[in-house]
């Protein structure tokens, strides 16, 4: 091997070196925040928690929440993170959280229709923008439906979450002498580091910061490793099949952590047709099951309450996956409407706007001023 060859050779081993420490420095991070929350919120005083329980004691309320916040930041991960740090301390209940947990995967389409927006000025791109943008919201919309209901008469997604966690926690206890997860809300250095500060606001503030800015840090860093330098090649080896585009939706978003990155990728792609909406549908359908690795991550050595709130994330969407996704004519449901909506938009792009902000910021506005 040349002198030439051998540097080369160095340099890639150096950079694949310095990715992993930093992969895992962010993980880290992602992992202290949520300790931090957890143990910022045990600083509450009694009025702030039972604050919190009675405006989330309202399903409705708190599904419009969802909606809501996560459009505001953008980010469902974060608001289900924080979700799970809040089960994990007690100032929420497991119940109250799910209605917010199924308003953050509505909440969280927004990106991907900020993202159709960029093809505004071209009537026909932006038809087939918007109708791939919106066939996420359509979906999550349609689950909600019919889950929401389930959850508040029945209570179908926490009776199956729970569970399944016993089972878990009871396998875990058999092969573990020390079950961190049934004694502790936080890791022995957050909770170090909690009583350092000393002053939950520093503290939480802290811990929101670091939150956004590890999931963030780590999308993009995951996104230039994995899609970017495959941008070129992205929609043949993705889209080529049903299955191989859901498999992909679900390894892309368990990597990135962000399905609102991974939505946004197919919009483009759609827009400038080189893929139709119906293959890009399954791949939709797999980010909403890859996103679920987040609340995973975050509910590691947490509270029972807090893991299976990590478990109502994945079985709302596994659920909503296995209605859609094997029955070809339920699955042009979502498609169907977002065409819809698409041809409207066609006919006038004032309702694209309109859709955005009645959807995800106005209707959810008033109906919380309602509720309440």
């Amino acid at each position: 091997m040349t002198e030439k060859g051998i540097l080369n050779k160095n340099r890639r081993w150096r950079s694949i070196f310095f990715n992993l420490l930093m992969t895992g420095g962010i993980i880290l991070m992602f992992l202290l925040s949520i300790d931090l929350l957890v143990e910022g919120l045990q600083y509450f005083g009694g009025d702030t928690a039972q604050s919190i329980l009675k405006i989330t004691s309202n399903p409705f309320i708190g599904l419009f929440i969802g909606i809501l916040a996560t459009a505001l930041v953008q980010s469902s991960s974060m608001t289900i993170s924080m979700m799970v740090a809040m089960v994990a301390s007690g100032a929420i209940e497991l119940t109250n959280a799910i209605p917010i947990v199924m308003g953050a995967n509505i909440g969280t389409t927004l990106t991907s229709n900020i993202v159709s927006l960029s093809f505004i000025t071209r009537k026909k791109e932006f038809r087939r923008a918007i109708s791939t943008s919106t066939s996420h919201a359509f979906f999550n919309i349609l689950v909600t439906i019919i889950l929401f209901p389930l959850e508040y008469k029945f209570g179908l997604l926490s009776g199956l979450a729970t569970e399944i966690t016993s089972n878990f926690s009871a396998v875990y206890d058999t092969n573990a002498s020390n079950h961190l997860m049934a004694s502790h809300s936080a890791t022995p250095f957050g909770h170090w580091l909690a009583g350092f500060i000393d002053n939950y606001t520093v503290i939480l503030i802290l811990a929101v910061l670091m939150l956004f800015g590890s999931i963030k840090l780590f999308s993009r860093k995951i996104y230039q490793l994995l899609i970017d330098s495959k941008r070129n090649q992205y929609e043949s080896f993705v889209f080529s099949s049903t299955l191989r585009a859901f498999s992909w939706g679900t390894i892309l978003t368990g990597a990135v952590q962000s399905s609102s990155v991974t939505t946004s990728l197919a919009v483009p792609v759609v827009a400038i047709g080189k893929v139709n909406l119906k293959r890009a549908f399954p791949y939709i359908l797999g980010a909403n099951i890859g996103t679920t690795i987040t609340a995973f991550l975050a509910s590691l050595f947490k509270t029972d309450a807090a893991i299976s709130l990590a478990f109502v994330h994945l079985l709302f969407n596994a659920i909503g996956v296995f209605i859609f996704l094997p029955f070809p004519f339920i699955r042009r449901l979502p498609v169907f409407l977002a065409g819809e909506l698409g041809k409207a938009t066609l006919q006038n792009r004032l309702i694209g706007f309109i859709y955005i902000i009645l959807t995800f910021f106005l209707i959810p506005f008033i109906l919380i001023t309602i509720s309440r």
